[in-house]
């Protein structure tokens, strides 16, 4: 969690609990689970955006293949139009 082990946030936590006066206690629980729910609801939205992205992309791919194929066969089945010389006097 952020690169935190849960012993150091476990240190926090005291270190805050002995630091905080009691009387702020419900303010600070209050706010911490403000902070949690709106930490759930960006990692809920950034999931939801990402699989949409994804499955977008899914769906593009076979045809994005389906026209490089035919790009592909079109131009493989294409013979070059060569000019006739005129010789200028």
């Amino acid at each position: 969690m952020f690169g935190i082990s849960w012993t150091e946030f476990l240190v926090i936590i005291l270190i805050a609990i002995c630091v905080i006066p009691t009387k702020y206690w419900p303010d600070v629980a209050k706010w911490f689970g403000k902070f949690v729910k709106f930490i759930r609801n960006l990692i809920w939205k950034i999931t939801d955006y990402s699989e949409q992205i994804q499955h977008r992309l899914d769906i593009e791919q076979p045809i994005n293949d389906i026209i490089e194929n035919a790009k592909q066969n079109m131009f493989d089945n294409v013979k070059p139009i060569r000019k006739k010389r005129t010789i200028k006097k």
